[in-house]
C-alpha cells in the first residue's frame, strides 16, 4: 500500500493523458473482512468548512461522516431511526419534547466524556446557532426552544412548536458530535480539520489544506450503531483525501490502480468503469430533485407566465437521456421518488413548447428580428452560475439554454469558480435563474429547500440577501412553517403534497432528474456503506488482498 501511494504522487499529474492499464485480478466477493491498509480516495472538490451543520455540502459530509458520531442512525434501506450514541428516546404526543438516554462509556477523541451535558451543548448551538462565533442554526432543526441535562445520561430537548422531524434530524451529517473544544471556536476556524475534534471511528491525522487530507483509525473506537454487524474499531487503518478536481484525473488514477475509491463519477465514465470490473455505486439522495428555480424578484421572471412558459419549455427527459444514465431518473415532482412525501407531478411538467410560445405571447414577449423576445425594449436575456458540486451541471444548463433558445429566449451560463458568483448568486438582478438541489431523507427537506431562513432559493425578502426588492411568498412559507411543525404524519405527508403542487403551479421550479450521489472503487474494495442520502461511511470497508 505504501508504495502505491508513493507511486500515485509522481504518476497522478500525468492520468488524463495516459492509456488506462488494466487492473490485477483480484479476489472474488464476500470473505473475512481484513484489517489494515488505508483507502485512497479522490475527493472532486475540497471541504470547505466542518461545522456539522455545513455538512450538507457533499466535500464537508463525506469527512464529518468519518468523525463524528450521530445520536441517531437512519437505516438506509428502511429508513428506520435506530439507536447509536442514543441508547432509547421518547416522544411527547405533539413533538415538542424529546428525551434521549445516552450510551455509557462514548468520548470524544480528546477524551473527554460523550454524555447528556455535551449533547444538550451540541444542540444548543445547532438549534439556536452562537451569533458571536458566527455559528449557524441548522437547517434541520426547527422550532427549537432548549434542552435540559435530566442526568449525566439523560438530556431533553423542548420545542416551541411540534417538531416531527427532530428525530431524524438526530441522525443526519448535519448534527454529527463534536467536542466542546470545537463549538468554541469560530465559525471560520472550522474549515481547518485537525480542530475538528468528534467521537467517529477516525481521527485527523494531518491536512494540506484544499489539498490533501489523512484520517486514521481510533483504536479504541467501540460504539457503532447498534444494529450493525460489525461492532469495536474500523478495519482500515486510514483515509487518504486527495482533491482531484479533473474528472479524467480520478478515473485514470482508479483504473490504473493509484486510487481506490473516488467520488463524482459522469455519466458518460460509467460504461468504462464498468467494463473493467470495477464498481458504480449510486446511491439516491432522496430529497429535494435536482432543479432550475427562478428569483420571482428579478422582473423578467416575475411574471407568472414566463415562468411557466420555460418550465413547459425545458424537456428533461432530452437532458437525462443526452448527458445522464439510468442512475439518474427524469423527475416527475421537485422530490426524488424516493422521498418521503412524494407526489406523482410527472403532467404539470409537460413538455409543450408551443403553449411555451403561446404563453410569452400572453405576457407581451414577442419575437424581436434578432430572434429573442423582447418587450418595452428589453430582451428576454437571463443568467445562471453553473453549480460545481453538481453533476454535469454546465453541460445540463447549456442543453437548458439551447431549448430556451427555441422560444426565443436566451441563458447566459457563468462558470461556476467565478470570483464574483458569491456576491452575484444572493442578487436576483444578476442571476434570475440558479441550479438546486438537497438531499435528506425527511420532507423537513422541502422547508430547507425554499424556506428563507434556511437555503432560500427563490431569493425573498427577509431571507439571505439584502438586494431582494419586494418577493415574498406568504402562502409557501406558510405552508412550509406547517410542514415543518405538524405531529401528525399523515397529514404532515398531505402538507408535503400540496407544496410540491403549489411549487410547480407557480412554477418556481424546473425539477430535472432524481440525483444520485456516484462514486467507482477498485473491486477489492468492500463493505462501502452510504447513508440515507448517499454519503459514503468507511467505518466497515476493508480492502482484500489485490
Amino acid at each position: 500500500m505504501t508504495t502505491r501511494l508513493q507511486r500515485f504522487a509522481l504518476t497522478l499529474a500525468a492520468l488524463a493523458a495516459t492509456s488506462f492499464l488494466s487492473p490485477s485480478t483480484y479476489a472474488e466477493e464476500g470473505g473475512e473482512p481484513v484489517k489494515g491498509g488505508t483507502l485512497v480516495y479522490l475527493e472532486q472538490q475540497a471541504h470547505t468548512n466542518l461545522y456539522p451543520p455545513a455538512g450538507g455540502f457533499y466535500p464537508n459530509g463525506g469527512v464529518l461522516n468519518q468523525i463524528t458520531d450521530k445520536l441517531t442512525y437512519q437505516n438506509p434501506k428502511t429508513l428506520e431511526i435506530e439507536p447509536w450514541i442514543a441508547e432509547s428516546w421518547t416522544i411527547n404526543d405533539d413533538a415538542t419534547q424529546y428525551t434521549f438516554k445516552i450510551r455509557p462509556g462514548v468520548s470524544f477523541s480528546d477524551g473527554t466524556p460523550l454524555d447528556a451535558a455535551a449533547v444538550a451543548e451540541n444542540f444548543d448551538v445547532f438549534g439556536l446557532g452562537n451569533k458571536a462565533l458566527k455559528q449557524p442554526v441548522s437547517e434541520v432543526i426547527n422550532n427549537y426552544e432548549r434542552s435540559e441535562v435530566i442526568d449525566p445520561l439523560t438530556v431533553k430537548f423542548s420545542f416551541k412548536k411540534p417538531s416531527p422531524g427532530f428525530l431524524q434530524g438526530t441522525s443526519v451529517i448535519g448534527s454529527g458530535l463534536v467536542s466542546p473544544s470545537t463549538l468554541a471556536l469560530p465559525f471560520e476556524e472550522l474549515g481547518d480539520a485537525t480542530k475538528i475534534i468528534g467521537s467517529g471511528p477516525f481521527v485527523v491525522e494531518s491536512e494540506t489544506l484544499g489539498k490533501e487530507l489523512n484520517l486514521k483509525a481510533r483504536e479504541d473506537y467501540a460504539w457503532g450503531p447498534a444494529k450493525l454487524e460489525h461492532q469495536g474499531r474500523a478495519y482500515l487503518d486510514g483515509i487518504k483525501y486527495i482533491i482531484t478536481g479533473e474528472d479524467s484525473v480520478r478515473i485514470g488514477a482508479l483504473l490504473a490502480g493509484q486510487a481506490d475509491f473516488i467520488r463524482q463519477v459522469q455519466a458518460y465514465d460509467e460504461a468504462q468503469v464498468e467494463a473493467q470490473d470495477f464498481q458504480i455505486y449510486a446511491p439516491p439522495t432522496r430529497g429535494v430533485n435536482n432543479s432550475v428555480v427562478f428569483r420571482p424578484d428579478n422582473p423578467l421572471v416575475a411574471d407568472l407566465r414566463v415562468r411557466q412558459a420555460l418550465l413547459h419549455g425545458t424537456d428533461s427527459k432530452e437532458i437525462v437521456s443526452t448527458l445522464f444514465s439510468r442512475n439518474y431518473p427524469q423527475a416527475t415532482s421537485i422530490i426524488a421518488s424516493t422521498a418521503l412525501g412524494y407526489v406523482d407531478l410527472s403532467k404539470k411538467l409537460a413538455f409543450d413548447p408551443d403553449k411555451s410560445k403561446k404563453l410569452l405571447d400572453e405576457a407581451g414577449w414577442t419575437l424581436g428580428s434578432s430572434g429573442l423576445r423582447q418587450k418595452d425594449g428589453k430582451d428576454l436575456v437571463l443568467t445562471a452560475y453553473e453549480s460545481l458540486p453538481q453533476p454535469q451541471n454546465k453541460e445540463t444548463l447549456q442543453l437548458v439554454a439551447q431549448q430556451w433558445s427555441k422560444l426565443g429566449v436566451k441563458l447566459n451560463v457563468l462558470a461556476g469558480d467565478s470570483g464574483s458568483k458569491t456576491v452575484d448568486d444572493l442578487d436576483p438582478a444578476k442571476t434570475p435563474v440558479s441550479p438546486a438541489m438537497v438531499g435528506r431523507a425527511d420532507p423537513d427537506v422541502i422547508k430547507s429547500q425554499y424556506y428563507p431562513k434556511n437555503r432560500d432559493v427563490l431569493r425573498q425578502k427577509g431571507g439571505l440577501s439584502d438586494k431582494v426588492q419586494n418577493f415574498v411568498d406568504g402562502e409557501l412559507n406558510g405552508l412550509l412553517e406547517q410542514l415543518a411543525s405538524e405531529p401528525n404524519r399523515d397529514k404532515r405527508l398531505a402538507i408535503a403534497g400540496e407544496v410540491q403542487n403549489y411549487v410547480l403551479d407557480q412554477a418556481y421550479a424546473i425539477p430535472l432528474f432524481e440525483e444520485p450521489q456516484a462514486f467507482a472503487g477498485a473491486p477489492y474494495v468492500k463493505g462501502v456503506a452510504f447513508e440515507a442520502v448517499g454519503r459514503p461511511s468507511f467505518y466497515s470497508t476493508w480492502l482484500d488482498e489485490h
